[in-house]
């Protein structure tokens, strides 16, 4: 491995942080990893649907899809494991790479260690690293300890947003129907999952979940290949390695620097000799000691200044030291005493006490509203009694409670939409309204004016058609006249039957007259 060609910066980071490091390569090498996933899953994705097509179980292309995840992620290990060297691989490479891989590390990928949480991390130690038997082990057991839980959780949070992924894709069919048709596109779903759902549903499903993890694999893929770096960077110190290799590389750079600075003093001492070559023939300067004969050392400069009063200079130095002795230039001193360790702190005295007296007026504020509140709270509870007595005073007592009489008879009354017409509706409804009975009149109105739409618009819809369902119908009616009685007359029957808003005698036979004259009721 070429350490120094690295095109990441490498330091012990955090597990999340090598997770965020990792799905940062997927993003920055997007087009060289999902370029061959497609080339290498989506005509294995067709072959495998069409043979479940042909033997008539669909349902066994996505599971062999999704177990067959492990041999997919290669892909993108191949792409990040060159990548983050700074070569990234072609499209060809990476196809090729795939045949060259060990197909044992496939095998036992693909069979007992298909479930296993870490699968992300230890995946790199597989096909990177190359050991084989008891060293494979242990470099597993040594890498994946630490980071197991972090690779796990990985894991976890990919499968949810698989699955939230597919669900997305299922939803945004129904995004697209409009919400008048949404009741019945719901309805017809479900019965066509509940029963055998035809092949070309269950392809789509498998397509579904296909392009989840197309989507998600390769992050999952990479959040482990960071793993697999930060945990070899905190066991092998790669970040001091690649260190020490760039400080080698610039010392050994630095051989070279001795030649060039022999070349530019060379230089410099060549410069003053040829500048003033002119400027010497007028006006020579004076003749230089020569740099061979030992110059004489230079007398001190003090007794120049002083004069003979720094003669002796040991004198002086007694006269500073005598100074430096002196009390007055240094306030410092240190004070070493006794103490007992345990001993118990002084209680302050009396009159040393804080005074709180100043806090008495704010307790008696807080007690007054205090007191106030639980009257205030006394005195509704006694009003409410006083309020609600004619309910409780009688139980209290033993008095039997007065209860509200029964309803009418037409208000509980069990509201009966009949099957069969008779063959005078408008005479049969008036008989009903002078009854007493208003809703069984509406409801046989009603009835009748289903039957005339479901004839004259040609439409057939099931028993438990709702009113609404009924009213789209009525929009095949040839004459808006239709159309707009036939919603009067749902409105009226809806009021009666769920807001017990009967019409009054004059609407309900203006009513009853137009439908029979519209719709040709015999009378």
């Amino acid at each position: 491995m070429r350490l120094e060609h690295m095109s990441v910066q490498l330091r012990a980071r955090s597990g999340l942080e090598a997770v965020e490091l990792g799905m940062a390569l997927v993003r920055r090498h997007a087009t060289a990893i999902w370029r061959p996933w497609l080339w290498l899953t989506l005509p294995l994705f067709a072959l495998l649907n069409a043979a479940a097509v042909a033997i008539d179980a669909i349902w066994l292309a996505g599971v062999l899809m999704w177990w067959l995840k492990p041999a997919f992620d290669r892909i993108p290990l191949f792409v990040l494991s060159r990548a983050v060297f700074g070569s990234v691989p072609t499209l060809r490479e990476t196809a090729v790479a795939q045949l060259r891989w060990g197909w044992r590390t496939l095998l036992h990928a693909l069979s007992w260690r298909r479930l296993s949480p870490a699968r992300s991390l230890l995946m790199p130690i597989d096909l990177l690293e190359g050991a084989h038997g008891a060293q494979l082990s242990e470099r597993r057991r040594v890498l994946g300890g630490a980071a197991y839980g972090t690779a796990t959780l990985v894991t976890l949070v990919c499968l949810h947003f698989e699955l939230a992924l597919l669900a997305a894709c299922v939803a945004l069919i129904f995004m697209f129907v409009p919400f008048e048709y949404l009741p019945e596109t719901a309805r017809a779903a479900w019965s066509l999952v509940a029963d055998q759902p035809p092949w070309w549903a269950q392809v789509g499903f498998n397509a579904f979940g296909w392009v989840a993890v197309s989507v998600i694999e390769p992050f999952f893929v990479g959040a482990g290949f960071g793993l697999y770096l930060n945990r070899r960077t905190q066991i092998e110190a790669w970040d001091i390695e690649i260190a020490f290799r760039r400080l080698r590389a610039r010392l050994l750079s630095a051989r070279a620097q001795p030649l060039s600075l022999l070349l530019t003093a060379v230089l410099a001492g060549l410069l003053p000799m040829v500048t003033p070559a002119r400027a010497q023939e007028r006006d020579p300067p004076p003749r230089s000691v020569p740099t061979s004969e030992p110059q004489k050392p230079r007398p001190p400069t003090l007794p120049i200044v002083f004069g003979d009063a720094y003669a002796d200079d040991r004198a002086f130095l007694k006269a500073a030291d005598r100074a430096y002795e002196d009390p007055l230039l240094d306030a410092k001193r240190t004070v070493v005493t006794w103490e007992k360790r345990d001993t118990a702190k002084p209680k302050p005295e009396p009159d040393e006490r804080r005074d709180l007296s100043g806090l008495s007026g704010v307790g008696a504020v807080f007690a007054l509203v205090a007191e106030w509140a639980l009257w205030i709270i006394l005195s509704i509870a006694v009003l409410l009694l006083l309020v609600t007595a004619r309910r409780w005073l009688p139980w209290m007592r033993g008095l039997p409670i007065h209860r509200k009489p029964p309803l009418a008879e037409a208000e509980h009354e069990a509201l009966v939409i009949p099957e069969h017409l008779p063959d005078d509706v408008p005479t049969a409804a008036r008989r009903l309204w002078a009854r007493g009975q208003p809703r069984q009149a509406l409801a046989l109105l009603y009835r009748a004016s289903v039957e005339t739409l479901a004839a004259r618009a040609d439409v057939a819809l099931p028993p438990g058609a709702t009113e609404a369902q009924w009213l789209r119908a009525s929009r095949r009616l040839p004459q808006a006249e239709d159309q707009s009685l036939f919603a009067r007359m749902v409105r009226t029957w809806q009021y009666a039957a769920y807001a017990q808003r009967l019409p009054s005698t004059d609407d309900f036979e203006g009513l009853v007259s137009q439908l029979q004259q519209r719709f040709g009721w015999s009378g």
